[in-house]
């Protein structure tokens, strides 16, 4: 199911009764969610996932704009008559309901035409267990199940009725960090089979660049940026977005562009063909730097951390934005902990400049590190 969203705004009253001013959680989103696809909205809190997420389930409605589900406009459907299927961060089962009931409860609900015979209700009960995989455990009530099992529960109530469109709402946030991993696996895997278009808010980059198709980073209510996960990393439109994205996150720097050279502190780091001289921020990925001897950019060695497969180097430099710079390389690379020096080539590909009044990206050709 294609979901398109034209125009969408949502205002709420100010608190300040002096003001009258109305806060804007959602800014004339426009955009058009492919069918069958798994789509990731990003953010810190406050930008606005959750309030749009709402106004696609019809829990809210808008101030402005439409929504429409294929050539169906559901502006102005309450939620039962849209065909979806909703998740939410705290499961909302019904403690005093099984397994099996929980998950019966949206089809006993249906009437006329829609109405199922207990037989068929129970064929779709079972069916949907066996994919999310908690078939065994039909007869239990939910404080019998760990968190993750309550999930689990949660999704198959929410797909039972093979909903027109799947939103989960922060749906891993009360789980453990392993359980995440293997939840978030399993949700990509249900998507696929069911190929319902599904849209999931996550305030965790990770997660949503783990398992999404596309992902729409958000902040104060606008759309900053709309892409593939790797490529919106690979390349991020301005600062907030190479900001948020990325574990460990970039490393953010005070530069200028002079004679096309760009400087980080009073080191000559990189060729940056086509910028024009200014002041500028300079971001570089944990993974873009190379151990060099020689290298152009001297930081301060602080320690380095191994972390099996890579080692995390961390170092200081006078012109970071970051408390330590932190510097990804491989595990066979060996860095001399008796110095108080370290000096690192760049990798060009990995470093982005920012205009420093609008934090833009400033594009630019390099030269292969020096």
């Amino acid at each position: 199911m294609e979901v398109v969203l034209q125009n969408l705004t949502k205002k709420f009253p100010g608190r300040d009764k002096k003001k009258h001013e109305d806060v804007i959680a959602v800014n004339d989103f426009n955009f058009t969610i492919p069918d069958g696809k798994l789509i990731g909205l990003l953010g810190p809190s406050g930008c606005g996932k959750s309030t749009t997420l709402n106004l696609i389930s019809g829990l809210q409605k808008p101030t402005a704009g439409k929504i429409f589900f294929g050539d169906d406009d559901v502006t102005d459907l309450p939620p039962e008559n849209r065909g979806i299927g909703l998740v939410f961060q705290n499961y909302a089962l019904y403690p005093h309901l099984t397994v099996k009931q929980n998950i019966l409860f949206p089809l006993q609900n249906l009437k006329g035409k829609d109405k199922l015979t207990k037989e068929e209700m129970l064929e779709k009960a079972l069916a949907v267990a066996k994919l999310v995989q908690i078939d065994e455990l039909m007869d239990r009530k939910p404080g019998e199940l760990s968190g993750g099992q309550q999930q689990r529960v949660a999704i198959a109530r929410a797909l039972v009725k093979m909903p027109r469109v799947l939103l989960l709402d922060e749906p891993l946030s009360n789980l453990d960090a392993r359980l995440r991993l293997q939840t978030r696996e399993e949700i990509r895997r249900i998507q696929r089979e069911t190929k319902i278009t599904t849209i999931f808010v996550t305030h965790d980059q990770e997660e949503a660049m783990s398992i999404s198709d596309l992902i729409v980073v958000m902040k104060d209510g606008v759309v900053h940026q709309i892409g593939k996960p790797q490529e919106v990393y690979d390349n991020p439109v301005n600062l907030f977005v190479a900001k948020f994205l990325g574990t460990p996150p970039i490393n953010v720097f005070s530069g200028r562009v002079k004679d096309q050279e760009l400087y980080i502190g009073e080191d000559a780091v990189l060729k940056v063909m086509g910028a024009s001289d200014q002041e500028v921020y300079v971001g570089i990925r944990p993974e873009g730097f190379r151990l060099k001897e020689d290298g152009p950019l001297c930081c301060e060695l602080r320690g380095v951390e191994v972390m099996g497969r890579d080692s995390s180097v961390i170092s200081g430099n006078k012109a970071s934005l970051n408390p330590a710079v932190r510097s990804i390389i491989s595990a066979d690379s060996r860095v001399n902990t008796a110095q108080k020096e370290v000096r690192f080539s760049l990798v060009p590909q990995k470093v982005f400049l920012f205009h420093k009044k609008t934090e833009k990206r400033i594009d630019f050709e390099a030269e292969e590190e020096q």
